[in-house]
Protein backbone atom coordinates (compact mmCIF):
# COMPACT_ATOMS: atom_id res chain seq x y z
CA UNK A 1 0.00 0.00 0.00
CA UNK A 2 2.75 2.47 0.95
CA UNK A 3 4.53 1.77 -2.34
CA UNK A 4 1.33 2.52 -4.25
CA UNK A 5 0.91 5.80 -2.38
CA UNK A 6 4.48 6.92 -3.06
CA UNK A 7 4.11 5.94 -6.74
CA UNK A 8 0.79 7.73 -7.20
CA UNK A 9 1.87 10.99 -5.56
CA UNK A 10 5.44 10.77 -6.86
CA UNK A 11 4.20 10.30 -10.44
CA UNK A 12 1.86 13.28 -10.09
CA UNK A 13 4.70 15.47 -8.82
CA UNK A 14 6.98 14.24 -11.62
CA UNK A 15 4.34 15.01 -14.28
CA UNK A 16 3.97 18.52 -12.85
CA UNK A 17 7.75 19.02 -12.98
CA UNK A 18 7.92 17.91 -16.62
CA UNK A 19 4.87 19.95 -17.68
CA UNK A 20 6.22 23.11 -16.04
CA UNK A 21 9.77 22.51 -17.28
CA UNK A 22 11.05 22.51 -13.70
CA UNK A 23 12.58 19.04 -13.44
CA UNK A 24 16.00 20.35 -12.37
CA UNK A 25 14.54 22.94 -9.98
CA UNK A 26 12.26 20.40 -8.31
CA UNK A 27 15.08 17.85 -8.14
CA UNK A 28 17.37 20.28 -6.30
CA UNK A 29 14.64 21.51 -3.96
CA UNK A 30 13.37 18.04 -3.14
CA UNK A 31 16.90 16.76 -2.50
CA UNK A 32 17.39 19.54 0.05
CA UNK A 33 13.89 19.04 1.46
CA UNK A 34 14.57 15.33 2.00
CA UNK A 35 17.80 16.17 3.83
CA UNK A 36 15.87 18.52 6.11
CA UNK A 37 13.04 16.05 6.75
CA UNK A 38 15.50 13.29 7.66
CA UNK A 39 17.55 15.55 9.91
CA UNK A 40 14.74 17.40 11.69
CA UNK A 41 13.08 14.65 13.72
CA UNK A 42 11.03 17.15 15.73
CA UNK A 43 9.35 18.42 12.55
CA UNK A 44 8.51 14.85 11.55
CA UNK A 45 7.09 14.09 15.01
CA UNK A 46 4.97 17.25 14.90
CA UNK A 47 3.69 16.59 11.39
CA UNK A 48 2.77 12.98 12.20
CA UNK A 49 1.22 13.72 15.61
CA UNK A 50 -2.47 12.76 15.54
CA UNK A 51 -3.59 15.54 17.92
CA UNK A 52 -2.15 18.35 15.81
CA UNK A 53 -4.85 19.65 13.46
CA UNK A 54 -4.32 19.60 9.68
CA UNK A 55 -4.67 23.38 9.56
CA UNK A 56 -1.87 23.77 12.12
CA UNK A 57 0.37 21.38 10.16
CA UNK A 58 -0.29 23.32 6.96
CA UNK A 59 0.55 26.55 8.77
CA UNK A 60 3.86 25.05 9.96
CA UNK A 61 4.75 24.02 6.38
CA UNK A 62 3.81 27.49 5.10
CA UNK A 63 5.89 29.22 7.79
CA UNK A 64 8.93 26.99 7.36
CA UNK A 65 9.10 26.58 3.60
CA UNK A 66 7.17 29.42 1.89
CA UNK A 67 9.65 31.59 0.01
CA UNK A 68 12.46 29.06 0.48
CA UNK A 69 11.21 26.47 -2.00
CA UNK A 70 8.88 26.78 -4.99
CA UNK A 71 5.18 27.33 -4.43
CA UNK A 72 4.43 24.06 -6.25
CA UNK A 73 6.40 22.03 -3.70
CA UNK A 74 4.80 23.90 -0.78
CA UNK A 75 1.42 23.24 -2.39
CA UNK A 76 2.30 19.59 -2.80
CA UNK A 77 3.25 19.28 0.87
CA UNK A 78 -0.04 20.98 1.76
CA UNK A 79 -1.92 18.49 -0.41
CA UNK A 80 -0.36 15.44 1.24
CA UNK A 81 -1.19 16.88 4.65
CA UNK A 82 -4.81 17.42 3.60
CA UNK A 83 -4.99 13.86 2.27
CA UNK A 84 -3.36 12.56 5.50
CA UNK A 85 -0.36 11.17 3.61
CA UNK A 86 2.40 13.15 5.31
CA UNK A 87 3.75 9.98 6.92
CA UNK A 88 4.63 8.89 3.37
CA UNK A 89 6.33 12.20 2.45
CA UNK A 90 9.89 10.85 2.43
CA UNK A 91 8.93 7.80 0.34
CA UNK A 92 7.02 10.01 -2.12
CA UNK A 93 9.92 12.44 -2.49
CA UNK A 94 12.46 9.61 -2.88
CA UNK A 95 10.26 8.01 -5.54
CA UNK A 96 10.12 11.37 -7.33
CA UNK A 97 13.93 11.63 -7.29
CA UNK A 98 14.18 8.08 -8.69
CA UNK A 99 11.83 9.07 -11.52
CA UNK A 100 13.88 12.18 -12.30
CA UNK A 101 17.11 10.18 -12.39
CA UNK A 102 15.55 7.67 -14.75
CA UNK A 103 14.21 10.52 -16.92
CA UNK A 104 17.65 12.14 -17.08
CA UNK A 105 19.43 8.84 -17.82
CA UNK A 106 21.18 8.63 -14.44
CA UNK A 107 21.61 5.12 -13.10
CA UNK A 108 22.13 4.44 -9.41
CA UNK A 109 24.51 1.56 -8.74
CA UNK A 110 25.29 -0.07 -5.40
CA UNK A 111 28.55 -2.00 -5.56
CA UNK A 112 29.68 -4.34 -2.76
CA UNK A 113 33.19 -5.74 -2.78
CA UNK A 114 35.20 -7.84 -0.33
CA UNK A 115 37.97 -5.22 -0.20
CA UNK A 116 38.01 -1.48 -0.80
CA UNK A 117 38.53 -0.51 -4.43
CA UNK A 118 41.05 2.08 -5.56
CA UNK A 119 39.81 5.19 -7.32
CA UNK A 120 41.01 3.77 -10.63
CA UNK A 121 39.09 0.52 -10.03
CA UNK A 122 35.97 2.48 -9.08
CA UNK A 123 36.24 4.49 -12.29
CA UNK A 124 36.68 1.27 -14.30
CA UNK A 125 33.53 -0.24 -12.74
CA UNK A 126 31.59 2.95 -13.49
CA UNK A 127 32.82 3.05 -17.10
CA UNK A 128 31.91 -0.61 -17.61
CA UNK A 129 28.41 0.00 -16.24
CA UNK A 130 27.97 2.97 -18.59
CA UNK A 131 28.98 0.74 -21.51
CA UNK A 132 26.62 -2.10 -20.59
CA UNK A 133 23.52 -0.15 -19.51
CA UNK A 134 21.23 2.42 -21.08
CA UNK A 135 22.40 5.13 -18.66
CA UNK A 136 24.39 8.21 -19.69
CA UNK A 137 25.62 8.86 -16.16
CA UNK A 138 26.03 6.77 -13.02
CA UNK A 139 25.59 7.61 -9.36
CA UNK A 140 27.93 5.16 -7.68
CA UNK A 141 27.70 3.84 -4.10
CA UNK A 142 30.57 1.59 -3.03
CA UNK A 143 30.50 -0.63 0.06
CA UNK A 144 32.88 -3.20 1.55
CA UNK A 145 31.44 -6.54 2.70
CA UNK A 146 34.17 -8.97 3.80
CA UNK A 147 31.70 -11.87 3.78
CA UNK A 148 31.82 -11.85 -0.03
CA UNK A 149 35.37 -13.31 0.19
CA UNK A 150 36.12 -11.91 -3.29
CA UNK A 151 34.39 -10.59 -6.40
CA UNK A 152 31.55 -8.10 -6.28
CA UNK A 153 27.80 -7.66 -6.17
CA UNK A 154 26.28 -4.86 -8.26
CA UNK A 155 22.68 -3.71 -7.85
CA UNK A 156 21.03 -1.24 -10.21
CA UNK A 157 17.33 -0.88 -9.50
CA UNK A 158 15.89 -4.38 -9.25
CA UNK A 159 18.72 -5.98 -11.23
CA UNK A 160 21.55 -7.72 -9.39
CA UNK A 161 24.78 -9.12 -10.78
CA UNK A 162 26.47 -11.32 -8.19
CA UNK A 163 29.98 -12.50 -9.04
CA UNK A 164 31.07 -12.93 -5.44
CA UNK A 165 33.06 -15.96 -4.38
CA UNK A 166 30.71 -16.62 -1.44
CA UNK A 167 27.78 -16.98 -3.87
CA UNK A 168 29.81 -19.29 -6.12
CA UNK A 169 30.70 -21.45 -3.11
CA UNK A 170 27.02 -21.58 -2.10
CA UNK A 171 26.04 -22.62 -5.65
CA UNK A 172 28.74 -25.29 -5.70
CA UNK A 173 27.49 -26.61 -2.35
CA UNK A 174 23.92 -26.83 -3.68
CA UNK A 175 25.12 -28.70 -6.77
CA UNK A 176 27.10 -31.14 -4.63
CA UNK A 177 24.05 -31.79 -2.47
CA UNK A 178 22.11 -32.80 -5.60
CA UNK A 179 24.66 -35.45 -6.54
CA UNK A 180 23.49 -38.81 -5.33
CA UNK A 181 26.20 -41.00 -4.04
CA UNK A 182 25.92 -44.62 -4.67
Amino acid sequence: MAKLISKTYGDALFELAVEDGKVDVFMDEISELLTILKKEEELTKLMNHPKVLKEEKIQVIQNVFKGRISDEIVGFLTLIIQKERYSEAEAILEYFLDQVKEYKGIGVAYVKTAVALTEIQKKQVEERLLQTTKYRQMEMHFNVDKSLIGGMVIRIGDRVVDSSISTKIDELGRQLMKIQLG
